[in-house]
């Protein structure tokens, strides 16, 4: 921020206490245009009290004066002709900043402001300009009136360049939106929700997916915002955010990552130099101190308790204070924002570790992320010993939370496609196989594992502990296998245990057998080898001709199968290799640290509270 921007929020803030008005007379006449002996009077009233020369304090008034002008002329023209005033700006870490005004009906939808203002930018692709007003990505097929867009409204555009490792912003964003949807979407589920002690956290069914999309979107804006990509992260969190708002409130409200979604926006609208959207950076950081308020406690009281004055969390607040700051700075409230630099400032000391002390904790093996919350954790980070006992604690604490859910078949569960609520009533074949092991009838353990959503271990507590009201409750009738399907689905390649159940349960409907049973495969690798053997049956016209036998294990003469239930599999088992290769490139610059986002190594920050206390002061 430059001297001449707090020049021009002071004088701004000037005029609007002092009821000046500098479009009316005596400043302004419509005869006459400007009055320069008045804007000279003022210019001299107005440099006394800022301590400014004249002639400086003069130029401002004459830029605030024309500002006004054009905004009042633009409102004039939409009254008469419809004809709608906006004011682009577009932002970029590698373009700067340009502002242009663009005039067009909010009658359009949003591909046609697309195609104006790449015209205007001279971007030769309108596909590849995105608009973000209020806080909203602008979408190309509704009409702006729709969208709540009006007449002199400030937007940002961000283009995409190539900068990218040679892939435009465009592409790079569509491809991450296709990755998310395809790894959230996935029956192999192959995300899931933790909270920070390293337990599952479950979600009604109409959520579930919507956070889940949320949630990777947010994974991967942090990660540009690591790299610095702040145009790509902003794109990305408000692809999340739209998620997000899909999602109860109470809920919402009752988390900390959608107050990290608010925090993180707001971050990107300040590092691309953008305050045109002040009101919604308001808003969104009063949604996140109230999200914090009610996750931490009003004074951070919960939180401590918790996990003691030390926590990393403090690098959050601590950012949230600066933004408040800068927020407060911005509408010329120098008291509030004094209050939040000096809060901002006091976190900052406490957070600042020994850079010798990070240093020896890297080249003993521990990752730069873990040692540096360590020693913020650990007496204000001065003691490299409990640093360590601090990192070896939470990993076996991550450790033992997880180990729950690996336990037996539970790595099944992940397997439910929970985003669809039709999709509660899948039940795994291997685990109604597991509990029959057990000794537990199968029909009974096929409903317990529709009540527990595939979690064996809570079906194994409900068939001990609720065996009865199952059975008087369950509609569940055995079901005699199809010899002539059971044999297909093993020539097929699969298990004859999980085909009988996958059939039972489907009441030998051949294609929800498959569906179920490829909903039950564990790895790419066992994917790829069904795939190869299913392949080989198509090119043999449908008989497997590898075998030294003629007949299989359930003592039927193997026929060809038709060709359907061949193309079924394949079809199938190519979905979800492509899905494994979407989660590969989902994680490829992921971070391992599951409190990465907590991580912040405050550099940036510093600079600010710096930069903005010397505004301050002058």
């Amino acid at each position: 921020m430059s001297q001449n921007d707090n020049l021009l929020i002071q004088i701004r803030a000037l005029l609007q206490s002092d009821g000046e008005k500098l479009w009316e007379e005596p400043y302004y006449s419509e005869d006459l245009g400007s009055i320069e002996g008045a804007l000279e009077n003022l210019a001299q009233k107005y440099s006394g009290m800022l301590g400014i020369d004249i002639g400086r304090c003069k130029f401002f008034l004459t830029e605030l004066q024309e500002n006004a002008l054009r905004t009042l002329a633009a409102r004039r023209e939409f009254s008469t002709t419809g004809i709608a005033t906006l004011k682009v700006r577009r932002v970029g870490e590698h373009s700067g900043a340009t502002m242009v005004e663009v005039k067009c009906s909010l009658d359009i939808v949003g591909s046609e402001l697309q195609a104006c203002i790449a015209k205007k930018l001279e971007v030769p692709n309108a596909a590849h300009v995105k608009c973000i007003a209020a806080g909203k990505v602008v979408s190309a097929n509704a009409t702006l009136a729709d969208q709540q867009l009006k007449n002199n409204q400030q937007l940002i555009v961000i283009v995409g360049d190539g900068d990218n490792s040679g892939e435009a912003l465009y592409e790079r964003i569509n491809r991450i939106k296709a990755d998310v949807e395809a790894v959230v979407s996935s029956k192999n589920n192959l995300i899931e929700m933790e909270d920070q002690n390293g337990s599952q956290v479950y979600l009604p069914p109409s959520e579930h997916k919507a956070l889940l999309m949320g949630l990777g979107f947010c994974e991967k804006a942090r990660a540009a915002m690591n790299r610095k990509h702040f145009e790509e992260a902003l794109l990305l969190l408000l692809e999340a955010d739209e998620h997000f708002s899909t999602c109860g409130s109470k809920f919402l409200e009752s988390v900390d990552n959608y107050a990290l979604l608010n925090l993180d926006i707001v971050w990107c609208y300040f590092c691309l130099k953008n305050v045109t959207q002040l009101p919604d950076a308001e808003h969104r950081l009063a949604r996140c101190s109230r999200n914090f308020g009610i996750s931490y406690g009003d004074n951070l009281e919960r939180l401590y308790s918790l996990k003691g004055k030390d926590c990393p969390e403090r690098a959050l607040i601590m950012r949230l204070k600066l933004l408040q700051g800068v927020i407060f700075f911005h509408q010329n409230l120098r008291n509030q924002a004094f209050e939040c630099f000096e809060a901002a400032k006091t976190l900052l000391n406490e957070l600042k570790i020994n850079n010798d002390q990070l240093a020896l904790l890297v080249d003993m093996g521990f990752e730069p992320s873990e040692a540096r919350m360590a020693l913020r954790s650990c007496k204000g980070g001065t003691a490299v010993e409990q640093a360590v006992q601090f990192i070896h604690e939470r990993r076996q604490q991550l450790k033992n939370a997880r180990m729950k859910y690996k336990a037996s078949e539970r790595a099944m569960e992940r397997r439910l496609k929970r985003s669809n609520s039709k999709d509660c009533t899948w039940v795994n074949p291997r685990s109604v196989c597991s509990l029959a092991d057990m000794g537990f009838e199968s029909g009974l353990a096929t409903i317990a594992l529709q009540r527990s959503n595939n979690d064996i271990l809570q079906a194994v507590e409900l068939l001990q502990t609720e065996s009865d009201e199952l059975t008087g409750a369950s509609p569940w009738f055995p079901v005699t296998v199809d010899t002539t399907k059971l044999a297909q689905l093993l020539q097929l390649g699969f298990n004859e245990n999980d085909s009988r159940v996958a059939l039972q349960n489907a009441s030998n409907n051949m294609e929800e057998a498959i569906e179920s049973l490829m909903c039950a495969i564990e790895s790419e690798e066992e994917l790829k080898a069904i795939l190869k053997h299913v392949g080989r049956l198509a090119e043999n016209g449908g008989q497997n001709l590898d075998g030294p036998s003629t007949s299989n294990a359930s003592g039927q003469t193997q026929v060809a199968l038709p060709a359907p239930i061949i193309e079924a599999v394949i079809n199938h088992a190519r979905v979800e290799i492509e899905t494994y290769k979407a989660y590969e490139r989902f994680n490829s610059d992921l971070k391992l640290s599951d409190l990465e986002y907590l991580d912040l190594p405050l550099i940036q920050e510093e600079k600010i509270l710096t930069e903005y206390f010397n505004m301050l002061q002058q």
